[in-house]
């Protein structure tokens, strides 16, 4: 996934609407090439030495996870039980993956009540492997509160997307999602996560 930025340059007052209409056109035009890009990306069924010293920084944490995916089956069925046959380094960026997607999307309520949730315990671990102190030590927080105020943030959820909705008022959870994106700015986690899969490269490339 990629951040873009456009910058906006007017020339004169008579010009400016129609410049910043020709630069939202650019924009969305940019946009839709980048996300047709992104869906025909290569997926790497078996990781090589060569591949992922050939992928760019800003792409080797989907390269990597991607090639995680294709070993589950469509339907996540015994999505554990593969996942905890995986050395290490695999469980460790696929947990981490999972953290965020969920956290960034619906917060660490949406985190705890999807199946993404069954990892939780292993999610801190996770994080203190790539050196990420600070979001280990936030989601250990976030586990204990989870444990001991469980039934009050579950009483809702009765599996209906009302009741799902319904579990984030006066939810004990809410306070940490946004300390969660506050530490994207004390912690790169992206790049120590690139920093981790280089160093340990081989545990990702396919045995013959």
């Amino acid at each position: 996934m990629g951040i873009f930025a456009t910058i906006l340059s007017f020339f004169g007052c008579a010009n400016k609407k129609s410049e910043k209409n020709k630069s939202d056109s650019e924009f969305d035009t940019q946009i839709a090439e980048s996300m047709e890009a992104f869906k025909n990306r290569p997926v790497y069924e078996k990781l090589t030495q060569e591949i992922i010293d050939s992928t760019m920084d800003d792409d080797l944490v989907q390269v990597v996870f991607d090639n995680l995916i294709s070993k589950l089956p469509e339907d996540y069925t015994k999505e554990c039980e593969i996942v905890s046959d995986w050395n290490q380094a695999r469980k460790t960026i696929y947990f981490i993956w999972l953290l965020e997607a969920e956290v960034n999307n619906g917060g660490f309520n949406q985190f705890y009540f999807n199946p993404s949730g069954q990892f939780y315990n292993f999610i801190p671990e996770a994080l203190l492997k790539v050196n990420a102190k600070l979001f280990a030590d936030l989601t250990e927080k976030a586990n204990k509160v989870y444990e001991s105020e469980n039934e009050k943030i579950t009483e809702k959820q009765d599996g209906t997307l009302e009741g799902f909705s319904e579990s984030y008022e006066n939810n004990p959870l809410n306070s940490f999602d946004d300390e969660f994106y506050n530490l994207y700015e004390k912690e790169d986690l992206m790049k120590l996560q690139v920093e981790y899969i280089r160093e340990n490269s081989k545990e990702f490339i396919e045995k013959k």
